[in-house]
């Protein structure tokens, strides 16, 4: 069963557009216009044919997908931290060995180099297992289960498995090697462009697998989705498939270790590829999960988010796995990443360990008007929960659209209706495809109802490299009965447009701007103006109307810096900005960069304070009607209303910033958790 979807053009197109995913993996990975439900895990799909959605696993899991050993301690903590501490079993697959070009030694150590790459990659498994060790409580040097998994496709893979006191984690090593035997091209940046290649698989030393077949392109995107089918996780976190341009000059570009024209290792890049075009196969079987792209070596670019207590605690993981070469572990290959432990992460100019970013800011679910339904991307498809009285949620009724990114954005016409809008992943290959992304959206027939059709809006950027830059849709709803439309370009900076009252949609717009980071936010005035904040490398920068009804242009601002996205409130015929900044501002974009504060900032639009608020945490708040909500520096969620702040106590651990709604002057907290399910909190 598969929905009509209409594209930028008004033509129908319907499953017949839709790629063949399931059994032998396709030459590339189209994205599928599929709208119906999905499948009980497990269950293989007919071809052509999209398994409707199915409900999400009882068992939470956490699934992770690495280019290299270290990129989940660096990038995705502390999130996995308090995943894991939940109690919520992890999975963490490394696509490739780590091995470089194997010399294992502190940039300082100016002994001759022994170039080993079968130990590297030992020494940096054997990181990895000190590192999980100490998170789940056991000395670094406690002893794991080491076996040998067969992949589909006649593929092995080393699996390191540790259990304590309820809690496990299993660490799945494809080993691929970094480096093709010819010519010395990057592993998985080539694999993907070209599905001709194939890559051989390192053999690290010590471990339990003594053989390994090559990979294909096509072998790597069936291994990956076999994984997920089999561990049917409830939510898979990845790196960045679509990093920021970013231009360098070649010295920079080698000494920042990033790849040529873009914020980001290039193995991140291919392996956030490659895990995405995994997902959308398994998500047209029907599975239910939640997904999250984390940000990567973007973090040296922007001031840093992290405050001190946050910091220290990630940057302590990091240091079992670093190591040390006179460490006795009992590992032959080595004891850890030997540059990376001690202070190196808080050293490192670079300043990796100091932010934790996502590819997808924004809150998780969008809420009717009235509050009875929240809306959010399940299986890569919108989907929507009816609340019941007592604050649970039903069932998720499938909305299609698939494959979406995480975060959707909603507006309420004026008579009711709610309209959606997603990023579509609307085909993601390598050189020998396209590999584009769109915005969709999706209107409601009748107040409360059935909604009709998803159709395209294009994209803002020309070519489908500027086009996979753009970021998640805001929407905003102004009096006049327009809808605004806003997404983060290829510059950094947004475009938009704009509903009319009669649903006709004006072309896109470049509302110009300077740099900002990804986590648009906006509101409307007490006077019916629009205005759409965003946090750059010095301010806040700012975009309003003169008027209602008029064209939104930058406007000048001397806001204090924001390290992440900024919640703002009507304020009398003005804006109220709540946000976090830096310990130092003046020095916040300096490597290794002053750290976050954990202290709230607010202010109105020409920087003057307003009544402070107490809610000290990191990341962004949510804030409405006199209540803020955010994460304290544990992670754990807490409300701020009228001097007073109230912590949820126990409950699933969320996914994203939660969304606060406010009626009658009590406040409800609405999100998702990592079991893929939304949950309600009312303090």
């Amino acid at each position: 069963m598969g929905e009509m979807y209409v594209g930028e053009t008004g033509r129908a197109a319907g499953p017949g557009r839709r790629a063949v995913l399931g059994g032998v993996a396709a030459a590339g990975v189209t994205a599928a216009l599929a709208g119906c439900s999905v499948p009980s895990r497990g269950r293989e799909r007919a071809a052509g044919a999209a398994e409707p959605l199915g409900a999400p696993p009882r068992t939470p899991l956490l699934l992770q997908i690495l280019a290299h050993p270290d990129d989940d301690l660096y990038f995705m903590n502390p999130d996995t931290q308090h995943t894991l501490d939940s109690g919520v079993p992890l999975v963490s697959v490394y696509v490739t060995g780590g091995e470089a070009n194997g010399d294992n030694r502190v940039v300082s150590d100016t002994s001759a180099p022994v170039y080993d790459k079968a130990a590297y990659s030992s020494a940096r498994h054997q990181g990895l297992r000190q590192a999980y060790a100490t998170l789940l409580g056991l000395d670094k040097y406690a002893p794991w289960q080491k076996s040998v998994a067969e992949l589909r496709g006649g593929h092995r893979a080393e699996v390191n498995r540790l259990q304590h006191r309820g809690r496990s984690v299993e660490l799945v090593f494809l080993n691929t090697a970094m480096h093709t035997p010819l010519g010395g091209r990057m592993g998985l940046p080539s694999l993907w462009e070209d599905h001709r290649l194939q890559l051989p698989v390192v053999i690290a030393e010590g471990s339990p697998l003594t053989r390994a077949k090559a990979y294909t392109y096509d072998d790597m995107v069936d291994v990956l989705a076999g994984i997920l089918d089999d561990y049917a996780p409830t939510l898979v976190q990845t790196l960045d498939p679509d990093p920021d341009i970013q231009h360098s000059s070649p010295a920079n570009r080698s000494h920042d270790s990033e790849q040529p024209g873009y914020s980001d290792h290039a193995d991140h890049t291919a392996a956030a590829s490659f895990a995405w075009a995994a997902m959308i196969r398994h998500a047209e079987r029907g599975n239910a999960f939640l997904a999250t792209a984390y940000r990567a070596y973007y973090n040296r670019h922007w001031p840093k988010n992290l405050p001190p207590k946050v910091l220290a605690e990630k940057a302590a993981h990091l240091v079992p796995y670093g190591g040390d070469k006179d460490w006795q572990c009992g590992n032959p290959g080595g004891c850890g990443d030997y540059n990376v432990g001690g202070k190196r992460p808080l050293t490192n100019w670079k300043g990796w360990v100091r932010s934790t970013h996502y590819r997808h800011p924004g809150s998780r679910l969008t809420l009717s008007g009235d509050g009875s339904y929240a809306y959010g991307v399940l299986g890569m498809r919108a989907v929507r929960w009816s609340r019941n009285g007592d604050d649970s949620w039903g069932d998720p009724e499938d909305l299609g659209g698939s494959p979406l990114a995480p975060v959707l954005g909603g507006a309420a016409l004026p008579d009711g209706r709610q309209i959606l809008f997603g990023l579509r992943f609307s085909s993601l290959q390598g050189r020998a495809g396209a590999n584009t992304r769109e915005i969709v959206y999706l209107e409601q027939a009748l107040p409360g109802g059935k909604f009709g059709v998803w159709r395209g809006l294009g994209n803002p950027e020309r070519g489908d490299d500027r086009g996979r830059r753009i970021g998640p849709p805001l929407a905003l709803a102004a009096p006049d009965g327009r809808v605004h439309l806003f997404v983060r370009n290829a510059d950094r900076g947004i475009s938009s447009r704009v509903r009319e009252a009669d649903g006709t949609w004006s072309p896109w717009r470049d509302l110009g701007g300077e740099s900002v980071q990804e986590g648009l936010s906006g509101v409307v005035d007490g006077r019916g103006r629009v205005h759409v904040f965003a946090a750059g490398a010095d301010t806040v920068h700012h975009w309003t109307q003169a008027a209602p009804g008029k064209p939104l242009a930058p406007a000048p601002s001397r806001l204090p810096l924001a390290v992440d996205s900024v919640a703002p409130v009507p304020l009398g015929d003005g804006v109220q900005l709540l946000y976090r900044t830096s310990t130092d501002p003046g020095k916040a974009l300096q490597d290794p960069g002053s750290p976050a504060s954990p202290h709230l900032t607010s202010v109105r639009l020409d920087g003057s304070p307003t009544t402070s608020v107490t809610l000290d945490g990191y990341g962004p708040v949510g804030a409405a009607s006199g209540f803020v909500l955010g994460a304290d520096e544990q992670g754990i969620l807490q409300l701020a209303h009228e001097q007073r702040v109230l912590k949820r106590a126990k409950g699933v651990v969320p996914v994203g910033l939660p969304t606060l709604y406010v009626r009658g002057g009590r406040a409800l907290a609405v999100g998702l958790g990592v079991d893929a399910r939304p949950w309600s909190w009312r303090p």
